[in-house]
């Protein structure tokens, strides 16, 4: 068959490649640690489990609104609101397969051919593949090191024209775990003002923060009517399986949206649904209770790291990620990345599969067990030895 020139744009995520390429060394007999995938290693609490099961039984096996149950997009805008202090309208609520379909959907309905998307860079990869697919210009905004993976809001302003149509925003952020102050978010709510600009927010991991209250762009004057957020189920509550997520927009733009989803996947699992009214309303303890466990596993990982000669890494304060700086091994990433996994037997990421500005990065998963990490950290610094010896080098 011929492809439509269009997937010549699409892009992928590297994190699939490097768990196959792994999985595949495992089945010839090799010891592989997993830090490449960006999904808890927890199973879905009990309680949930146990209420996706009942709808089963009970009958949510068919059709339902294109936007989602009613019952569900209630809890939810009561659940964000709550944690964000603010007022969400239900009718703006539109549940998803997962929570790229909002991402997709969102690129889909507002941005032409030729119009600008500015989105961070190292960032989440979906985003640069689906601007370009849908045939926007995609404007890289570089994260910074030393502003713990924020940015300047000059170097914003300098990147927005009279064809800016959307800025993406992702905190906590994938890969490097950073999380956006409310001064930063402050400001860029003034321009966006300013410029007439949408913004799409992902915050797939806003229960995931460790130090300090979430903030949320949707909490600025001005906000709710400009922004589509983007959350979900996967990340929070070990869901990944499920493919559950929302967006929360402006009432009408939802109306949209919903056309959207009609076209492409009819509606989301009923049964899904209901699971998901127990995760948001339901006994929270095993939940909380894998928070903890992250933050304990992200304070041994980046301690472990900063003890290593040649590895330099910020203690994030959110998602499950960190992302060090190894330049000083004198590597580039993509290669480290294929060094860690076919010679040490530690799976990882190049920060190039986030952007070109993740040169001279590894993200490293924590969502695997203290005893898997600290023996990943054993291989690390011995893989760190052998480079600064010579013999490590390919």
């Amino acid at each position: 068959m011929r492809l439509a020139k269009r997937m010549e744009r699409l892009g992928t995520e590297t994190a699939f490649m490097v768990l196959a390429r792994a999985k595949q060394l495992e089945a010839e007999g090799r010891s592989i640690i997993h830090l490449e995938i960006g999904e808890p290693d927890f199973d879905t609490p009990s309680n949930i489990v146990e209420a996706g099961v009942s709808a089963l039984k009970s009958g949510y096996t068919h059709y339902g609104p294109a936007a989602g149950l009613p019952e569900l997009r209630k809890a939810i805008v009561d659940d964000a609101g709550k944690r964000r202090g603010v007022t969400f309208d239900a009718d703006g609520v539109v549940v998803a397969p997962g929570a790229k379909p909002i991402m997709f959907y969102a690129l889909l309905a507002l941005i032409n051919r030729g119009d600008e998307v500015i989105y961070p860079n190292p960032g989440f990869p979906i985003y640069e593949s689906m601007i370009n697919y849908v045939g926007g210009k995609s404007v890289p905004l570089p994260l910074l090191e030393s502003k713990d993976f924020g940015f300047d809001l000059a170097d914003l302003e300098s990147r927005i024209t009279e064809k800016t149509r959307m800025l993406i925003l992702n905190s906590p952020h994938n890969p490097t775990g950073g999380v956006l102050s409310g001064e930063l978010l402050f400001g860029i709510a003034e321009l966006c003002r300013k410029h007439d600009i949408t913004i799409l927010a992902d915050e797939i991991y806003s229960r995931l923060v460790y130090d300090g209250d979430y903030k949320s762009i949707t909490e600025h004057p001005g906000m709710l009517e400009r922004t589509i957020l983007l959350d979900g189920f996967s990340k929070t509550f070990a869901m990944t399986g499920w493919r559950l997520g929302y967006g929360i927009m402006p009432p009408d733009f939802a109306k949209a949206m919903s056309k959207l989803q009609i076209n492409a996947v009819s509606c989301t699992a009923a049964f899904t649904q209901m699971a998901g009214i127990e995760a948001l309303t339901g006994d929270q303890t095993e939940v909380e209770s894998m928070i903890r466990e992250f933050k304990e596993r992200r304070d041994l990982l980046v301690d472990g790291l900063n003890a290593i000669q040649g590895i330099q890494c910020r203690l994030p304060s959110g998602a499950f990620y960190v992302f060090p700086n190894v330049q000083e091994l004198g590597m580039e990433s993509k290669t480290l990345e294929t060094y860690m996994l076919e010679d040490v037997g530690v799976a990882c990421l190049a920060g190039t599969a986030f952007g070109a500005h993740g040169e001279g990065y590894l993200r490293f998963s924590y969502a695997n067990s203290k005893e898997n990490l600290a023996e990943a950290l054993t291989r690390i610094e011995r893989a760190v030895q052998e480079i600064h010896s010579g013999a490590g080098k390919k």
